[in-house]
């Protein structure tokens, strides 16, 4: 429950590492009543991309770590990362970053590269439950694509106290992360007994999603979306939501 009227209680879903502290500390600094409640868990799966890409193409910073843990090299491709983050992850693991599109998506990284990579082997490296859109661009593009799953996805034990409040109506606004994070709140919610009431609670609430497969995921398991940033990161995600609380107590 919020600490006063004006603290905007807000459920956050990263995974339970930096990213959630991170991200409750961002929340802390908006000036709300973060409730961290991680969705995801990471399984790695000791996989490292293929050796015959022409292209390798990073969709995380959990990725770009594990592929260092289990010891990949580069060897001459042109490695490609969806945004800064998981361009930053990468070079801190000291590999080069050839290309960044300049809209932070799958689908802006499949327009990005769709000139080029004609008749080119492109290798997918992400976890198991990426979005269709990359693989089904680059193959539309002529690509020879291939996709490593890195690591798996799961929701941890415990999760779902976010689900209860919404439930009480006592969460002002959501901030979802990805589409699983939204199937695992819901999953979470059933498991709790109160995924009916849940959704009333968040009809009341401000839900914010950080790009359009998340906006989808969410309208298709009946959610209202209110926040969908330009630009596909956190702290994106998180100012405007807490602007749409805020307007919307006006």
């Amino acid at each position: 429950m919020s600490e006063t009227p004006e603290t905007p209680t807000v459920a956050v879903f990263r995974p339970d590492d930096e990213r959630i502290e991170d991200a409750v500390s961002l929340l802390e600094e908006f000036g709300t009543d973060p409730l961290p409640d991680p969705m995801l868990a990471v399984e790695p799966t000791d996989a490292t991309p293929r050796t015959d890409a022409d292209y390798v193409v990073f969709t995380s910073k959990t990725g770009a770590e594990l592929v260092s843990e289990a010891g990949w090299e580069e060897s001459g491709e042109t490695v490609c990362a969806i945004g800064p983050a998981t361009a930053d992850a990468l070079r801190e693991e000291g590999y080069a970053v050839d290309i960044v599109p300049e809209e932070f998506t799958s689908s802006g990284l499949v327009a990005t590269l769709a000139n080029e990579i004609d008749g080119a082997r492109v290798e997918v490296a992400r976890s198991d439950h990426g979005s269709p859109v990359l693989l089904e661009g680059f193959e539309d593009a002529g690509a020879y694509v291939h996709e490593t799953v890195l690591y798996r996805l799961v929701r941890p034990k415990g999760s779902g106290e976010s689900a209860t409040l919404a439930a009480a109506g006592d969460l002002d606004a959501v901030c979802f992360t990805s589409s699983l994070t939204v199937e695992h709140f819901l999953e979470a919610a059933a498991e709790r007994g109160v995924r009916a009431d849940a959704l009333e609670g968040l009809a009341e609430a401000t839900v914010g999603v950080i790009g359009a497969p998340t906006a989808e995921t969410a309208a298709a398991h009946g959610l209202d979306v209110d926040v969908v940033p330009d630009e596909a990161t956190f702290e994106a995600l998180a100012r405007e939501t807490l602007e749409a609380v805020r307007r919307a107590r006006e």
